[in-house]
């Protein structure tokens, strides 16, 4: 491997041997013991990788992560720490660190690491990233996402894992409220103590609450969907919460539903709102970050074949299909389509018809069928909009929808424009009428890939 390697750790004997080890490998090595003179470095442009420890005489690793990605974009970092818990590796991966290895470490796998990470960076490919529960198995849904949405998710997931507040986890059906649930407790220092997840009919008997509280002891309990209790069974857990035994469990609630708005209307107990709402966490819907469906698609499609249900790719007409769908059902319907047309399709290519027989006669594929040919791109726009207001019945989307807004039209329109203009960033920034580094800042915060097809003339 070549490259140039950033190495900063205060143990001495750690920078001799990586210092040795990647030398010997072919690499260029400047170490420090200094987080000041690590940032210096790569201020100046200096190195291809970064091997950075946490906890630095003059600062902390991790906090120089977001500086330094500012810095320079696509700089791959490989953290290494004696604070080897699991909040660590999470905090890594917020941070967006290429790799996270705690300490001690084996060198071999270290070389291995580096060496992928040097390779990516020639390739100027960033890989996708994925965050998963340890527990993947069966039909649990996966915690994939890049877009801010779920970047934002991550980051208060992460900030309440340990702390003694109830958390109100709200979405729509199929979004991963439950998956986001168990995220928590198995990161969390509760992660060896039982998880609970109590149904209404739970509740019910003199002994339904304290045999819930049996069951949970010191771990987590979950009211599922509880936004459809009854007021009768609101009361009994409102009596539990005020009653937690010692040690009491992790409290936690998903709900569909606006329980706000069910409080205002007087079908949900206000004590139990202000009981469960320590801190709410709203899962996003699939169409509120449509960027990351083909990266959900890839997954299911790998899963798909590690399940022995054959190798299948969309087309790029099918996953622009994928893309424009509205996905009512959210990830859940999109795992359970995709699984259907990798047993259903003839070719390992899934062509858009296949896709749109699976999807079969619903409302929201129907203006996606018609294509809207002849017709001005306002008209177009306002249909879709409309109907993803419609698709919220009488709440209204998330906060932020204009951003989200923009984000979708504009990453397809520099895709296109840097497709007809072979990939030459200049011509396409001079077609789109905007500067070509406010071009190439765009680029990059929306993850777009370039490709040099042909020169232009």
């Amino acid at each position: 491997m070549d490259g140039t390697v950033l190495v900063a750790d205060d143990d001495r004997t750690i920078r001799t041997v990586l210092t040795q080890a990647l030398t010997r490998a072919g690499c260029k090595v400047h170490a420090t013991a200094s987080l000041m003179t690590l940032m210096r470095w790569v201020e100046e442009g200096k190195g291809d990788l970064v091997i950075s420890d946490v906890m630095m005489p003059d600062g902390n690793g991790l906090e120089a992560l977001p500086r330094i990605a500012q810095e320079r974009p696509g700089l791959p970092v490989i953290v290494i720490s004696a604070q080897n818990t699991i909040m660590t590796a999470i905090q890594a991966a917020e941070a967006e660190a290429y790799d996270y290895l705690p300490k001690p470490f084996d060198l071999p796998d270290l070389m291995k690491r580096a060496a992928r990470a040097l390779e990516q960076k020639r390739k100027a490919q960033v890989a996708p990233k994925m965050i998963e529960t340890p527990r993947t198995e069966g039909g649990d849904l996966p915690l994939v996402g890049r877009t801010a949405a779920m970047q934002a998710l991550y980051r208060l997931v992460a900030r309440v894992m340990n702390a003694d507040l109830p958390v109100l986890i709200s979405g729509e059906s199929g979004t991963g409220k439950s998956l986001i649930a168990r995220a928590i407790h198995d990161f969390s220092d509760r992660r060896t103590l039982p998880f609970v997840v109590a149904q209404a009919a739970d509740l019910q008997g003199a002994d339904g609450p304290s045999a819930l509280l049996a069951r949970a002891k010191g771990g987590s309990l979950v009211f599922d969907e509880v936004g459809d209790y009854d007021d009768e069974t609101q009361g009994r857990i409102v009596r539990m919460l005020d009653a937690l035994p010692d040690p009491a469990p992790r409290i936690m609630a998903t709900t569909q539903v606006d329980l706000s708005a069910l409080m205002e209307a007087g079908r949900f107990r206000q004590d139990l709102f202000y009981r469960l709402g320590g801190v709410t966490l709203a899962v996003p819907g699939l169409r509120e970050r449509v960027e990351d469906i083909p990266l959900l698609a890839e997954h299911f499609l790998t899963r798909a074949e590690r399940d022995g249900l054959g190798t299948r790719r969309f087309s790029n007409e099918a996953m622009a299909l994928v893309r424009a769908y509205a996905w009512p059902g959210n990830v859940r319907q999109l795992e359970n389509t995709i699984r259907r047309l990798v047993v259903t399709s003839s070719e390992e290519e899934i062509t858009r018809a296949e896709v749109e027989f699976v999807l079969g006669n619903q409302p929201a594929i129907e203006p996606l069928r018609q294509g809207g040919e002849g017709e001005k791109l306002s008209t177009s726009i306002a249909r879709h909009l409309r109907r993803y207001f419609d698709l919220h019945g009488g709440n209204l989307p998330a906060p932020g929808l204009y951003d989200r807004i923009l984000r979708e039209m504009e990453a397809p329109l520099i895709e296109i424009a840097l497709d007809a203009t072979g990939g030459n960033q200049a011509r396409c920034a001079d077609l789109l009428g905007i500067n070509r580094n406010t071009l190439r800042k765009k680029i990059t915060d929306l993850d777009i890939q370039v490709t040099r097809r042909r020169k232009l003339m």
